[in-house]
């Protein structure tokens, strides 16, 4: 099977032991939804990049599995915000422990750059959200 194949027809490794852990009605609509696993894993992943980040160990993840997670969330956000024409929260709110600025300008300062656009061009499409007047 190669990389470019529908991602849907290949089972999670960790979807079988997910689905156990959720009730009834959840675990069927899960085992019914090949992309259900998604969901129960953003949360994993949220806590163990938080943790990594607080024990200065980033490194254990590598360049490539970043560029992976951060093409996806970017390609599901303009999804649901921009097809759906509805705002979508973007950031986890966390009190005080929420992103700072430093880390959203350098993250979004090199994801510009790495499609070849710079502040102007973000300035140009900058735009409200949805129902936004």
């Amino acid at each position: 099977m190669s990389s470019s194949s529908n991602i849907a027809d290949r089972p999670s490794p960790h979807q079988a032991l997910r689905a156990s852990s959720l009730a009834g009605g959840e675990q069927n609509q899960l085992a019914n939804d090949p992309y259900g696993w998604i969901d129960g894993y953003a949360g994993d992943l949220h806590k163990a990049a938080k943790e990594l980040v607080e024990k200065g160990e980033a490194s254990r993840v590598s360049d490539e599995a970043i560029a992976q997670i951060i093409t996806a969330a970017v390609r599901l956000y303009y999804a649901k915000s921009e097809l759906e024409d509805r705002p979508v929260p973007a950031i986890v709110q966390e009190g005080e422990e929420t992103i700072t600025p430093t880390e959203m300008l350098v993250a979004v300062s090199e994801m510009l750059r790495d499609v070849r656009l710079g502040p102007m061009e973000l300035g140009l499409w900058f735009r409200r959200r949805p129902g936004e007047n």
